[in-house]
């Protein structure tokens, strides 16, 4: 499956990721982007939403159907709100980490989907709460 689009722009994506966090010290990681979010904190949340699709993607080897309560609510924000005290609690270098290593276990789980499971999920099916 390494030639399906959505498998290679993950790996690049997976790549820039773990550039951006080799390239990155502790006061860089901790270095606020905006008044709500650190670097570290933003990878804390690509953690966050990454760990949601590797859930769904579990779901769906298992042979687990999809539900409405697998989709993300329309406003999103107080998800975000929600979880920026427990994003920013964790140590900067150990939240670049743990986002690259879940990215990694996403990545890989994403990839290995037989391709008539694939095609149940986004990009391929716009009904899917799963984007690849």
């Amino acid at each position: 499956m390494g030639d399906v689009p959505y498998v290679s722009d993950n790996a690049r994506e997976l790549a820039r990721m773990r550039r951006l966090v080799e390239g990155l010290g502790e006061a860089e990681l901790a270095r606020w982007v905006n008044e709500s979010w650190t670097v570290a904190g933003i990878l804390g949340h690509i953690a966050f939403w990454d760990g949601r699709a590797l859930a769904l993607t579990r779901k769906l080897v298992a042979g687990i159907p999809f539900t409405d309560a697998d989709d993300e609510p329309e406003e999103i924000d107080w998800v975000n709100d929600a979880s920026l005290a427990f994003i920013h609690a964790v140590p900067p270098g150990t939240a670049a980490r743990a986002a690259l290593q879940v990215a990694e276990e996403t990545d890989r789980s994403i990839a290995a989907l037989p391709p008539e499971l694939a095609a149940t999920a986004w990009p391929l099916n716009d009904a899917s709460p799963l984007n690849l």
